[in-house]
C-alpha cells in the first residue's frame, strides 16, 4: 500500500466532537503534528472528514 503524511494545520478548537475524534484517531494532536499512514479506505474517509484542517501529501 501506498502511504501518505497527514499534517494538521488548523486547531480543532471550535469544532464539532466528532472531528476532534476523528483527528485523535488519526493521531494528530497538536498544530503542525504529522502522521504517515498507510492509504486505506477507512483512513482516505477519516481524513475527507477533516479535509479542511488537514495538509496530505504522498510520503
Amino acid at each position: 500500500m501506498k502511504k501518505i503524511k497527514i499534517t494538521l494545520v488548523k486547531s480543532p478548537i471550535d469544532r464539532p466532537e466528532r472531528q476532534k475524534l476523528t483527528l485523535k484517531a488519526l493521531g494528530l494532536n497538536k498544530t503542525n503534528s504529522v502522521k504517515e499512514v498507510e492509504a486505506t479506505p477507512q483512513v482516505l474517509g477519516m481524513v475527507r472528514k477533516v479535509e479542511h484542517l488537514v495538509k496530505v501529501e504522498e510520503a
